[in-house]
């Protein structure tokens, strides 16, 4: 498709060639599910498996592969570290900057008698972790955090949340949806207990996967959200209770998985600094390129190693719908308008409920993208300039 593709917060296109021949080959040379058959196919399945295990926990220098369980997205592994963790009495602490996919839950929680807190960020979705500690009582069970918000690309100070959080026996789920791949992420040095993260973004994998990595022991304290075949213990009826099984009920999607683990060795390959040094490059090009158009509010961090390759912007008496349509259909560039399934984000930065237009930087966009990016903005405020 002839097409500038803008949209990388919402899925990394196009895939490197890497993924799309493993998927290929799985589909052609193997085809069989993992853990339920002896034949030789379901053995060489079941490697794949593994190997994409082995290849995250190394990127996320987890202690084990068997620490990391696959999920279809990381709204699924976050619904595990939250409706399968959290009872009535707990009380949580979340930011203002985060994604329906953990605001959902937590809301619907609070109706099982959940306390959740919201720590306010500023206005450019800015959190500062000092104002944790006042919010923590003695019931509180976890901390909820983004990584990196979808709206404003802020990066959160992840580790130094985490300190707080095990300086207080509390436990640190990060969502890593919009940084796995895309900045050196740690579980040990940054005391992540859950780590939920998704394939199709930055890790370069296809939709449909995804994945959550727990602290060794904290399985037993989380209940899974569907039970079923899993392939092992199978003369019992009662559920497996060891990792990875106990949240794995149902064939996988292994061809996903196969795709997934190309897209990783790609990042490991590529190397996350150089990843993220160009995508950084090309978000801030854009930014610079933009901020000098009057009547064009850029939103989140000045700096650029404070935020992702997510811009945000607004465009002075014209909606962001209307902004993607013209971008569009005048340049072929796709791009992502509205609340970006983030209201409470789009209420800290005030820009709740119109939204704003968002173009999302990605390792496979070019310089000349950004140059178009630029002309078609400029374009828009000369014409609203008139």
């Amino acid at each position: 498709m002839d097409c500038i593709y803008l949209d990388n917060a919402a899925t990394s296109w196009p895939k490197p060639r890497e993924v799309i021949t493993a998927m290929k080959d799985y589909q052609e040379n193997l085809g069989a599910s993992p853990g339920r058959s002896g034949h030789r196919l379901a053995i060489e399945a079941g490697r794949t498996v593994l190997d994409a295990r082995i290849a995250l926990a190394e990127l996320f220098n987890a202690p084990s592969p068997l620490d990391i369980i696959f999920t279809k997205n990381a709204t699924e592994a976050l619904n595990i570290s939250t409706l399968g963790l959290l009872r009535a009495g707990d009380h949580v602490i979340t930011s203002s900057m985060e994604h329906n996919s953990i605001m959902r839950p937590l809301r619907f929680l609070e109706t099982r008698g959940v306390e959740v807190t919201v720590a306010r960020c500023s206005p450019e979705g800015e959190l500062d972790p000092e104002d944790i500690r006042p919010l923590i009582k003695n019931n509180t069970r976890a901390i909820y955090l983004t990584h990196a918000s979808n709206v404003s690309g802020t990066i959160m100070p992840v580790e130094r949340a985490g300190a707080i959080a095990r300086e207080h026996g509390i436990l640190f789920c990060v969502d890593a949806a919009q940084t796995a791949g895309a900045i050196p992420i740690d579980v040990e040095r940054m005391n992540i207990d859950l780590l939920a993260f998704t394939g199709h973004k930055s890790l370069f994998g296809p939709s449909g996967t995804g994945g959550l990595y727990l602290r060794k022991g904290l399985d037993r304290e989380i209940d899974p959200l569907i039970m079923g075949g899993t392939g092992s213990r199978s003369e019992f009826e009662d559920q497996p209770d060891f990792m990875p099984d106990k949240f794995e009920s149902g064939t996988p999607n292994t061809i996903g998985i196969a795709g997934l683990l190309a897209g990783v060795r790609f990042v490991m390959g590529s190397g996350i600094e150089a990843i993220e040094e160009r995508e950084r490059g090309l978000a801030f090009s854009f930014i610079q390129g933009i901020s000098s158009f009057e009547g064009v509010t850029v939103y989140g961090p000045a700096a650029a190693v404070k935020r992702i390759p997510v811009v945000s912007f607004n465009i002075n008496g014209m909606s962001p719908s209307d902004a993607a349509l013209f971008f569009d259909e005048k340049y072929n560039i796709m791009t992502r308008p509205g609340l970006h399934c983030a209201p409470s984000a789009h209420r800290t930065m005030g820009t709740f409920p119109i939204g704003t237009n968002r173009m999302s930087f990605g390792f496979f966009n070019s310089d000349a993208d950004v140059r178009t990016a630029i002309e078609a903005v400029g374009e828009l405020h000369d014409y609203k300039n008139q």
